[in-house]
């Protein structure tokens, strides 16, 4: 068998009786199920070093041979806002009035949603999430060889789940946007023939007078099957 390349450590996870171990499981549930899609932002600014963090995190996300097939592009610069907005905009009203099917179109009814997305601006920051389909490295003769990745789109939702609990615990408003389709993103922001667009993240502040649908979630009962 051949020998690992890696070296092992020992995991040294905190030592904690039941009842802290529940408190804080509990205290991690009341936040993050106050977490909400906000389509309205404030135009107040949002410290940079807030979205570093919440993607540094994202970053400790598991993936398919630890290949971390995602890459996180941050989009702040206020014309290049707008140029996204305006090719998401003309996708989304394509596929709201010729590709959307009448049931998809009745589900989300009720969320209000539209083809408009006018938080593709006043959002400060956009975070497009890239998948890495393969890596590209340099091969002896110099030339790009291919290197494939693993399990991608879930090693890649993961991270994207990571990134999301982290912008929420840091206050910060969020909402995933997929318009369809999205090689505008490539384009637009100059990515390899290697990356594909995951989704686009919205994050800031909510306006004063954010208001969101009031979701009912399915009950634990719903979702878990003990056996």
């Amino acid at each position: 068998m051949a020998s690992s390349a890696l070296s092992f450590r020992s995991i040294n996870y905190p030592v904690l009786d039941e009842q802290e171990r529940l408190q804080r499981i509990v205290q991690f549930a009341r936040v993050i199920a106050t977490r909400r899609s906000v389509r309205e932002f404030s135009a107040e600014p949002v410290p940079f070093e807030l979205i570093d963090q919440a993607i540094a995190i994202a970053n400790t996300a598991p993936s398919g041979a630890n290949k971390q097939p995602w890459r996180f592009v941050v989009v702040e610069n206020v014309e290049l806002k707008r140029r996204l907005r305006i090719a998401a905009e003309k996708e989304e009203w394509e596929f709201y009035h010729n590709r959307a099917t009448p049931e998809w179109l009745a589900d989300i009814l009720p969320l209000g949603t539209s083809w408009q997305k006018p938080y593709m601006e006043s959002a400060p920051y956009l975070i497009i999430v890239f998948r890495q389909d393969y890596e590209l490295r340099l091969g002896p003769d110099g030339t790009p060889c291919q290197h494939s990745n693993y399990q991608v789109n879930e090693s890649v939702g993961i991270a994207v789940g990571f990134l999301l609990a982290a912008l929420h615990v840091a206050g910060l408003a969020t909402l995933v946007h997929t318009p369809s389709p999205m090689g505008f993103l490539v384009k637009e922001l100059g990515r390899p023939a290697n990356e594909r667009p995951f989704a686009i993240i919205p994050v800031g502040y909510p306006a004063e007078n954010a208001q969101a649908p009031d979701l009912v979630k399915k009950s634990l009962e719903d979702v878990r099957l003990r056996l």
